[in-house]
């Protein structure tokens, strides 16, 4: 793509390299910029350049924060006995999104994957460990992707934490709602059999 600028091109170059931003995409967005006041852009790019520089995240849970402790481990309304393990912070994002759930969360920043090089000295599994001790956690509530990394990773913590007291359960997996039983895989389908629920508990 050949630009009348070298400054266009660099911010160009710069935008695409952002997840699903191609050239055009790219080139598109720069344009933009330019029919916008100056003082607009200036604010664009010091509100990017704060966010990463200014952002925090929240020495009890990992999650993203703007203080040391982020407003849902403040929030003295919610069930601080109640943990639920997540692999990255897109995944408290998307729970928080459903208001279905009122306890802390634990980002573990990743699941162990040995293929990946990922093994459980590099995921805060640790720092969990200690909470769960040291906050007397009533349940563990693994929100993990059913693959099996995933299943490595909740059989891992489970072993590290069988001397506590600790409920330990995991999210429902099965036939998602409006699915079909034919373009299911044969572990989905097995484990909504295995995992079956009264009929009281469903139709409601």
């Amino acid at each position: 793509m050949q630009l009348p600028s070298s400054l266009l091109e660099n911010a160009v170059n710069e935008f695409s390299r952002l997840p699903g931003i191609g050239k055009k995409t790219a080139l598109r967005l720069v344009l933009h910029l330019l029919k916008q006041d100056v003082s607009e852009v200036l604010q664009f790019g010091d509100t990017i350049s704060r966010m990463r520089q200014d952002i925090k995240f929240c020495q009890r849970c990992l999650n993203i924060s703007d203080a040391d402790i982020c407003s849902i481990c403040a929030n003295s309304s919610r069930n601080q006995h109640l943990i639920c393990v997540v692999e990255n912070i897109r995944d408290v994002i998307a729970i928080e999104s459903t208001q279905q759930y009122n306890g802390t969360y634990h980002v573990l920043g990743g699941i162990i994957s040995p293929l990946d090089g990922v093994g459980p000295d590099q995921l805060s599994i640790e720092p969990l460990i200690s909470r769960i001790q040291k906050e007397e956690t009533e349940e563990l509530m693994f929100a993990l992707n059913p693959n099996i990394q995933g299943d490595t990773t909740i059989y891992y913590i489970q072993k590290k934490i069988q001397q506590f007291s600790c409920k330990v359960t995991t999210i429902a997996r099965g036939i998602a709602f409006g699915g079909e039983l034919e373009y299911a895989d044969e572990m989905t389908l097995a484990r909504s059999i295995t995992n079956r629920l009264p009929i009281g508990q469903y139709v409601k």
